[in-house]
């Protein structure tokens, strides 16, 4: 960035970026035109979960979904105590995305404060010192120098102030550029995910419970290649191009109103009856062995859908749990038959 006050970042708006647009549009309007509103709520707590999983895995955190759920429910997670402060901060800082304005740099520093409270000795403090960012094995990326950091995050939120680019593609933007920025000694990458999310949730509060960040980390490499290929090429379109699509595919995983579930959910729709049953006898039923195997690929997704729903939501972890078929997945059920 030159020292220019109409400083814009780097980036075209190609036909692909125009045709993901007009998808992720498509797909969110018909999720916000949604008249199943309870529904949205309860689906905000199972995506909360996948989300900070998401972004905290991208860093390596080890905690399962599992394992995330119960710290967050205040439950004892043997597990190394900066993951469990990891995981409490991120929930803290998801939970504040409606107290905080993407515009102002003010509560951009404050939710680093909440993200890293614990984990750094000046959180939302910008750094001090010069650094590179790892790959495998050598450094792919040397960040501007830290005396530059306030001017260059400065001028970020000045464009982000006066774009009139659409906000799927402004937050894209603003993600890739703050990552090449790297202003903090720690958590560049979480404050751009969740950023971007802000972004996007004030834009249309449906992504308040798109997990945008769990479509990410399944991505992970090709999310690191797209940050590598924008910084090459000094253009930021490949990033934009790559993180539209993981917005597509977070707003399709919600979008069940043409019945397009995956195979195993239709399987864990058509083995249940008209009794609530427990996660064991559902798992018998589908012959299946491997627990988080059968949480990831059928009774999670199936949840999020609200096709099915427990028996005791206050209390997900509960020993007494079952779960029981919804209206809409009899219909959808219906349907497959």
């Amino acid at each position: 960035m030159e020292d220019n006050p109409l400083y814009s970042p780097p980036f075209e708006i190609t036909a692909k970026t125009e045709r993901l647009i007009g998808e992720v549009c498509e797909f969110v309007g018909r999720l916000s035109s949604s008249p199943d509103a309870e529904r949205h709520l309860r689906l905000r707590r199972a995506s909360l979960i996948r989300t900070v999983h998401g972004s905290l895995a991208i860093e390596g955190n080890t905690l399962t979904e599992r394992q995330i759920t119960a710290v967050i429910e205040g439950k004892r997670v043997i597990a190394p105590p900066r993951e469990i402060r990891e995981v409490r901060n991120a929930f803290t800082a998801y939970e504040k995305l409606n107290q905080w304005n993407s515009r102002s740099e003010t509560d951009f520093l404050a939710a680093h404060r909440a993200v890293m409270s614990g984990l750094l000795d000046f959180p939302g403090k910008y750094r001090t010192g010069n650094v590179g960012v790892m790959g495998a094995r050598e450094v792919v990326h040397v960040a501007p120098p830290a005396d530059r950091v306030p001017f260059l995050t400065g001028e970020l939120f000045r464009w982000l102030n006066r774009s009139d680019h659409h906000p799927v593609v402004e937050s894209s933007v603003f993600h890739y550029e703050l990552e090449f920025i790297h202003p903090f000694e720690d958590g560049n990458g979480r404050m751009g995910r969740l950023w971007q999310t802000l972004i996007l949730t004030e834009w249309n509060p449906v992504f308040s419970f798109l997990p945008v960040e769990s479509i990410v980390h399944s991505r992970q490499q090709k999310y690191y290649d797209a940050l590598a290929d924008s910084t090459t090429a000094a253009n930021c379109s490949p990033f934009v191009e790559f993180m539209l699509a993981a917005i597509l595919e977070a707003a399709k995983e919600f979008d069940y109103s043409t019945g397009q579930v995956t195979g195993q959910v239709k399987k864990l729709l058509e083995c249940l009856g008209n009794n609530p049953v427990s996660r064991r006898e559902i798992m018998d039923r589908l012959d299946l062995k491997g627990r988080d195997n059968f949480e990831k690929l059928y009774l999670h997704p199936a949840l999020d859908a609200g096709l099915i729903e427990m028996t005791h939501p206050e209390k997900p972890n509960s020993r007494l749990q079952k779960y029981r078929i919804t209206s809409a997945g009899r219909r959808l059920a219906a349907e497959s038959q």
